[in-house]
C-alpha cells in the first residue's frame, strides 16, 4: 500500500468522512508506509552459492560449427570434468594429436533465485563458446585463465537447462603460446567448473597490496570492485585476521556506487610486528569484505589469504627475502599427469607441489603458463615461491590481434593471481625469439618495444612483485631480472664449465638467476663408465643450447641418456650452486617428465624424459640427488634401486650411496664395508662410495644413516652380479608376473646363450596384445606404461589389466621376428 492509495479512495468515495476519521486513516497509510519500506529494504539479499560443476557431463568428439548439428548426434558419451580430448593420443605411437574442437552437455534444474547466475570455468583450452537453452551465452579466447559467463538473461528459473560448451584447440597463431612450443597444448575443458548464484549487486574483485612491508611494520590497501544494480550507497567493511584467527583491524567506509561496475580503495593503519611469509613460515593472513545496507544487513561478502614479506635482488649479491638472502633451491613444473594429460583433480596438483617441497625445494618455476587455482593455494600454504609465466613462448611477436589477445590473458593472469604472497617473480616470457610464428616477428627492434610495453603494464598493475624473463638476451635490460640460457653438460660443453658460467653470467647481469639446467635420463638405464665432468669429446663448447641441435654435437644428442651420468650431472651442479657466493639461486628443469610433440625418437616417444620423477610421479634415480643436499628428514639411498644387475672385475664394483646424514655405513651380505663421514663439497655423494667385492649371483646390500651417531636412516638393495662380461644378445625372455587382482607386469629381458643379462642391448621395444582380451597400459609416457620404449639396459616392462579371459602378449623389435606370453587368469 502506498500513499496515494487510501487518498485516491477517499477523493471518490460517496460516504461522508469525518475530519477526525480522515485523519486516522492518514495515520494508518503512513504507518504502513513505513512499514512496507522497512520491509522492502530489510530483506535479505539472497546468499551467494558457489556449487561445484564438475559431475554428469556428456561429452561429443565432433567439431560441429553449429549448436543443432552437435545435439543431433547419437555418439555423446559420459565425462566428467576436468577433461581434456589428448589424454592418451599425445603419447602413442602415431605421429600428432588432435587439435579440434568438441562439445560439452550439461542438463540442470535451477531453482528460483532473486539474483544473478554465473558459470565460472578454471580454465578451457583454447577457444570457447557457452550456450544456454540453445542461445549463446557468452565467449572467451585463450586458454590457462578462469573466466565468468553470465547466464543470468538465459537461465530457466524452474525446470531444466540445457547447457551447450563448445572448446577447441585449434591451430590458431594469434594464441600463445607458440605452436612450436616444447610441450602439448591440451584441448577441452582442462580446470573445474563452477556454477555461481550472486546477488544483484556484489563484490566482484579485491586486489590485496603490501606497499610497505618490514620486521617492525606493515602497511595494506585493498582495491575493490563492485557490480552493482542501481545508484545507491553501502558500507563496505573490511577486517584483517590474523594467521590463528584473531581479527586485528576493522575498518569501514562508505561507497556511493552506481549501476554497473565500480571502483574503490580501503587502506588499512599500519599494522605493527606483522607475522612475515616466508618458505620456512608460511603465516597466512585473512582479509574479508562485507558490504552492507544501510541497515547493516549484508548484501555480499568475500574472504581471501594474503601475506606480508618483501624481496629483492640486490645487484650482484642474490636474492632476499624478508632482509636476508636466500639462496633459490629449484625446479620447475607442468601441468600434466600420466593418463590424465592436463586435465588434473585437485589432489594431483597438491600432491605435485608437495613433493617438492618434501624433497627441501623453496621454489618452483610454472612452466610456462599460468597453472591451476589449486597450485598457487598449495604453494600459499607450504610455502614455495612462485614465479609465473605468461605463455609468450617462441614464435617471436605478432599482429594486432595477437597483441589483443596477449594483453587480454596476461592481464586477467596477473590479476587473478594478484593476493598470493607466494608471488615473487612475474615472468614476460621465455625463448619468445625462437621459432618466429610471423615474418620478421623474431627481431629486437619488433619485440623490444612490446617487451618494454608489458614491462609497464605489469608494473602499472603491480608495483611492487619482480618482472623477469627466460633466454631473450637484447631485454635483459628492460626487466627487473634475468636468467640466460645455461645448460652445461648437456646441450652443450661439460658440466665442470657450471660454475664458470654461472659467475660469468652473474658479473654480466646485475639481477641473475638461473633457470633450467639437467637433462635427460632413461629410467632403468645405466652405466660402469658415464661420461665424466670433462664432457663428449668434440662436444660443442658453449654451455647455450642451440636452436637446431641438429648441427652440434652434445650428450643431449650423442649419449644413451643413462641414469649415472645425470646423477653426476646434478651432484656437480649442486654442488656449485649451493656454495657460490651472492648467487641467487636456480631452478631445475622439470621436477616431472612431460609430454612433448617435438620429441618422437626419445627412449619414451614424445615425452621430455628430464623429471626428477617420471610422468606418473615415481621416483627416479635424480630425484634422490636433490634430496641429498636439500631434504629435512633423514635419508639414505643406495645408486641404484634399478640398478639391478651389473658385470665387472672379482675384486667387486663402486657403490655409491646419497644420503642427507652425518656418516652412513655400508654392509654387503650383513657384513660392514664401513662407516664413513659425509664431507661437505665432495662428489660424488659427499664421499660415501665404497668398493663392494662382488660376488657371482645375488649380491644384497644395506646402508644405516645416523646423525650424532644415532641410526635414523636406512635402504637395502639387491644386485645380481657376474664376474667378467655377458655373452652377445640371443633373444627375449618374456614372461607374464602376476601383481594383484587382475594387474599383470609383462617383462623382457635380453639375454645371452647362457641366460645372462645383455646389459648393452637398448633396441627399441613393441609390445601387442594380440589376444584382443584385456588390454595393455599403454599410451602413458610412463617406464611401465608405454608399448613403444627403447630397452634399459637389456630390459622393458609393461602392465596388462586382464578381463578375466585368456590373452596372448607379443613382443617384437627391429631384430626380433616375435616373443609371446600368455596371460591365463584362471
Amino acid at each position: 500500500m502506498t500513499n496515494a492509495q487510501p487518498q485516491r479512495y477517499l477523493r471518490h468515495s460517496h460516504i461522508r468522512t469525518s475530519r477526525w476519521l480522515y485523519a486516522i486513516l492518514l495515520l494508518v497509510s503512513s504507518l504502513l508506509t513505513v512499514t512496507s519500506t522497512y520491509a522492502a529494504a530489510s530483506k535479505p539479499a539472497p546468499k551467494e552459492q558457489v556449487i561445484p560443476f564438475n559431475s554428469d557431463w556428456l561429452y561429443l568428439q565432433e567439431n560441429h560449427k553449429n549448436l543443432a548439428d552437435a545435439l543431433a548426434s547419437k555418439n555423446w558419451v559420459e565425462t566428467s570434468l576436468p577433461h581434456t580430448w589428448n589424454a592418451t593420443d599425445t603419447m602413442d605411437a602415431t605421429p600428432g594429436y588432435r587439435r579440434n574442437a568438441s562439445w560439452y552437455k550439461k542438463s540442470f534444474e535451477a531453482t528460483s533465485f532473486d539474483g544473478l547466475t554465473h558459470l565460472y570455468f578454471e580454465g578451457a583450452n583454447f577457444e570457447t563458446q557457452v550456450y544456454l537453452n540453445g542461445k549463446l551465452a557468452g565467449e572467451h579466447v585463450g586458454g590457462y585463465i578462469g573466466f565468468t559467463i553470465d547466464l543470468t538473461p538465459l537461465v530457466k528459473p524452474k525446470g531444466q537447462n540445457e547447457l551447450m560448451v563448445r572448446v577447441s584447440n585449434r591451430f590458431n597463431p594469434n594464441l600463445i603460446p607458440s605452436q612450436k612450443s616444447d610441450f602439448f597444448l591440451f584441448g577441452g575443458i582442462t580446470r573445474d567448473v563452477f556454477l555461481k548464484r550472486l546477488p544483484t549487486t556484489y563484490i566482484d574483485y579485491m586486489a590485496i597490496k603490501t606497499p610497505s612491508v618490514s620486521a617492525e611494520e606493515a602497511t595494506t590497501q585493498v582495491s575493490v570492485d563492485i557490480n552493482a544494480d542501481a545508484n545507491t550507497t553501502y558500507t563496505l567493511k573490511a577486517d584483517i585476521i590474523s594467521p590463528s584467527g584473531e581479527l586485528l583491524q576493522t575498518t569501514t567506509q562508505e561507497v556511493t556506487v552506481s549501476k554497473g561496475k565500480n571502483s574503490t580503495k580501503i587502506d588499512f593503519a599500519k599494522l605493527a610486528s606483522p607475522a612475515l611469509w616466508s618458505p620456512d613460515e608460511p603465516n597466512l593472513y585473512q582479509l574479508k569484505l562485507s558490504l552492507q545496507d544501510s541497515q547493516s544487513n549484508e548484501i555480499h561478502h568475500k574472504i581471501d589469504n594474503f601475506g606480508y614479506r618483501w624481496f629483492e635482488m640486490k645487484a650482484h649479491k642474490g636474492f632476499f627475502l624478508n632482509g636476508e638472502r636466500v639462496l633459490i633451491r629449484g625446479t620447475h613444473r607442468h601441468e600434466e599427469h600420466a593418463g590424465l594429460g592436463a586435465a588434473l583433480p585437485n589432489e594431483i596438483h597438491r600432491q605435485d607441489m608437495q613433493m617438492i617441497k618434501d624433497m627441501g625445494a623453496n621454489f618452483v618455476r610454472l612452466g610456462h603458463y599460468p597453472q591451476d587455482p589449486e597450485v598457487y593455494k598449495v604453494a600459499n600454504e607450504i610455502g614455495l615461491l612462485i614465479w609465473d609465466e605468461l605463455p609468450w613462448c617462441r614464435g617471436g611477436k605478432g599482429g594486432a590481434e595477437w597483441e589483443k589477445n596477449t594483453e587480454h590473458l596476461w592481464k586477467a593472469q596477473v590479476k587473478q593471481n594478484m593476493n598470493h604472497p607466494s608471488i615473487v617473480f612475474w615472468s614476460l616470457g621465455n625463448e619468445i625469439y625462437w621459432e618466429e610464428d610471423f615474418p620478421g616477428g623474431g627481431a629486437t627492434e619488433v619485440i623490444n618495444p612490446y617487451l618494454q610495453k608489458l614491462q609497464d603494464m605489469t608494473k602499472e598493475m603491480d608495483p611492487y612483485r619482480l618482472t623477469s624473463i627466460r633466454k631473450y638476451y637484447p631485454g635483459s635490460d628492460i626487466v627487473d631480472s634475468f636468467s640466460p640460457s645455461i645448460w652445461a653438460g648437456w646441450y652443450g660443453g661439460s658440466y665442470n664449465q657450471y660454475e664458470e658460467a654461472l659467475k660469468n653470467a652473474h658479473a654480466e647481469y646485475p639481477a641473475f638467476l638461473h633457470m633450467e639446467y639437467g637433462g635427460s635420463s632413461h629410467v632403468g638405464r645405466h652405466t660402469e663408465t658415464p661420461i665424466s665432468s670433462k664432457g663428449l669429446r668434440g662436444a660443442q663448447v658453449s654451455v647455450s643450447e642451440a636452436v637446431n641441435q641438429a648441427v652440434v654435437r652434445s650428450v643431449a644428442k650423442d649419449s644413451d641418456w643413462n641414469s649415472n651420468y645425470i646423477v653426476d650431472l646434478f651432484d656437480w651442479h649442486l654442488n656449485v650452486s649451493e656454495n657460490l657466493p651472492d648467487f641467487a639461486g636456480n631452478a631445475q628443469w622439470a621436477f616431472k617428465d612431460f609430454g612433448t610433440p617435438l620429441r618422437p625418437l626419445n627412449p619414451l616417444p614424445y615425452t621430455n624424459m628430464k623429471g626428477l620423477v617420471d610422468r606418473e610421479g615415481n621416483f627416479k634415480d635424480a630425484y634422490y640427488v636433490f634430496a641429498s643436499y636439500w631434504k629435512k628428514e633423514p635419508f639414505c639411498w643406495i645408486e641404484s634401486h634399478t640398478w639391478t644387475h651389473r658385470n665387472g672385475p672379482k675384486e667387486g664394483r663402486d657403490v655409491t650411496v646419497y644420503c642427507n646424514t652425518d656418516s652412513a655405513e655400508l654392509f654387503l651380505d650383513g657384513k660392514s664395508l664401513g662407516k664413513k663421514d659425509k664431507q661437505a663439497g665432495v662428489v660424488p655423494a659427499g664421499g660415501l662410495v665404497w668398493k663392494v667385492p662382488f660376488e657371482n649371483g645375488l649380491n644384497k646390500l644395506k646402508v644405516e644413516g645416523f646423525r650424532n651417531n644415532k641410526k635414523v636412516a636406512e635402504d637395502e638393495h639387491e644386485v645380481t652380479y657376474l664376474i667378467g662380461k655377458h655373452g652377445k644378445f640371443k633373444t627375449i625372455n618374456l614372461q607374464a608376473k602376476h601383481v594383484e587382482s587382475n594387474r599383470w607386469l609383462i617383462s623382457a629381458e635380453a639375454v645371452d646363450k647362457d641366460g645372462n643379462r645383455v646389459l648393452d642391448y637398448s633396441e627399441r621395444a613393441y609390445f601387442f596384445n594380440i589376444g584382443e582380451q584385456g588390454q595393455l597400459v599403454e599410451n602413458q609416457g610412463t617406464p611401465a606404461g608405454s608399448s613403444v620404449i627403447s630397452m634399459a639396459s637389456g630390459f622393458a616392462n609393461i602392465e596388462f589389466i586382464d578381463d578375466g579371459q585368456p590373452s596372448i602378449i607379443e613382443y617384437r623389435g627391429q631384430n626380433v621376428k616375435g616373443v609371446y606370453v600368455e596371460i591365463n587368469p584362471k
